[in-house]
């Protein structure tokens, strides 16, 4: 590919993702900053018991708290993304005969993934409560566990992508990739801290019986 090709090729990129947008680097931050303060707040709450002592040494209100913030920052990312794709170019991804039913049905299969993953788990299971100490008492191995190893992860992508589509902002899909890789980083520390706390309470059971 020679130079006039990569440049024509840049500029069409640059013609549909307007990435000097305010709205656009606030909603890249926003995407990063949720996953990345809720592991370390988990974290330290796994260490040091702050949200806990806050209220008054009850784990399971400090998680509700926990819940409470993670859902309204996650409706804050949802809303700056939103914003952010108004103000992108838009142009037709899709023929006109899907640009419908596609994204409708991508955002609806993304949000069963989610509303699943949270009937199943619960709100102690979904909203990280075994850092508080609350843990399950087996794996959840049902729909849509049984599908997808990630499933509210991987729904929360595809509602991302089905967003992009039914607005038809191309920027919307270059955001979704890096929804997607934000979610395979943050899963590279939640899976092994998350397995480290059920392989101690294993360990402990098993002393205890001995």
């Amino acid at each position: 590919m020679d130079s006039k090709n990569v440049d024509a090729l840049l500029t069409q990129f640059y013609s549909l993702v307007d990435y000097n947008k305010a709205s656009f680097k606030i909603a890249l931050l926003a995407i990063a900053f949720n996953p990345t303060a809720w592991n370390i707040v988990a974290r330290n709450e796994y260490r040091n018991k702050t949200i806990t002592r806050i209220f008054g040494g009850n784990a399971r209100y400090g998680c509700y708290f926990l819940a409470l913030m993670i859902f309204s920052f996650g409706i804050l990312r949802d809303n700056l993304y939103h914003y952010a794709l108004l103000e992108q170019p838009q142009k037709a991804i899709l023929p006109k005969e899907y640009a419908t039913i596609v994204p409708a049905a991508l955002f609806t299969i993304g949000q069963l993934f989610v509303i699943t993953s949270t009937w199943s788990l619960g709100i102690t299971g979904t909203f990280l409560g075994d850092y508080f100490g609350i843990l399950m008492d087996h794996r959840v191995e049902g729909f849509p566990f049984n599908v997808l190893r990630d499933p509210m992860y991987v729904g929360s992508t595809m509602c991302f992508a089905a967003t992009a589509l039914w607005y038809e902002r191309p920027a919307g899909l270059v955001v979704t990739l890096y929804v997607y890789i934000v979610y395979l980083i943050a899963l590279r520390f939640e899976g092994p801290f998350t397995d480290m706390i059920y392989s101690k309470r294993a360990e402990q059971a098993k002393a205890k019986a001995l």
